[in-house]
Parts: structure tokens; sequence; C-alpha cells
């Protein structure tokens, strides 16, 4: 894969990462908000920074092991924001936005760790 891609998902991710933690300072102010809302930001941020993490790895296997782990913190983050949709908390137009983005990221990195075996 080249350079230029591997900035875009970095660039992608970044930018997914700052609308979940906009999204998150709209969210009502309560216990349940504040729970999710720093699981959700965790995650979405999580992603970014194991593909930072990733292109600067060691090795290959260095490599696809950070893009592992973004795989899994842009699944845990689809679970979160599904969770936010389920107790009523954002509207579904944002949420829809949000989830497509996820989903695409999700796709994005399965196919850069299944070309990079």
């Amino acid at each position: 894969m080249g350079e230029k891609k591997y900035q875009d998902i970095d660039e992608r991710t970044f930018n997914f990462a700052v609308r979940v933690i906009k999204m998150v300072l709209q969210l009502p102010n309560n216990v349940a908000t504040w729970k999710i809302g720093g699981q959700v930001i965790n995650s979405a941020t999580s992603i970014n920074s194991n593909i930072v993490q990733a292109r600067c790895g060691v090795s290959k296997k260095d490599f696809v092991n950070h893009m592992r782990i973004a795989l899994k913190e842009a699944k845990e983050t689809k679970r979160w924001l599904e969770m936010l949709v389920a107790i009523g908390m954002t509207t579904q137009k944002m949420m829809s936005l949000l989830l497509n983005e996820n989903e695409e990221i999700i796709c994005i990195i399965v196919k850069i760790i299944k070309n990079s075996n």
C-alpha cells in the first residue's frame, strides 16, 4: 500500500475521532453519557493512534499488529455508538453519519490487514 493511502486512513480516522468528540460534547449531562461518552472517545481516538503507530512500525509484523488493534478499537467504537442510539441519547441522523463512517473505516482497515499478509 502506498504512502498516500496510509495518509488517507490516518487523516480519515483523525477526522472521525474529532467528530466523535464533538458529538459527545453535545450529549446530555448525565451519568450514562459520561461513562459511554468517555468510552467512545477512548476507542475512537485509539483507532487513529494505532494507525499512526502502525505507520511507524519497525517490522511488517509490528505494522499488522497495530492495524489489528485499530480494527478492534473501530469495532468497539461501533458498539458504543450503537449503545448511544439504543438509549436515545443522539439524533438518528448524526449517529447514522458516524456509524456509516465507522463501518467504512472498519472495511478499509480489514483490507489493509489482508493486503499486508
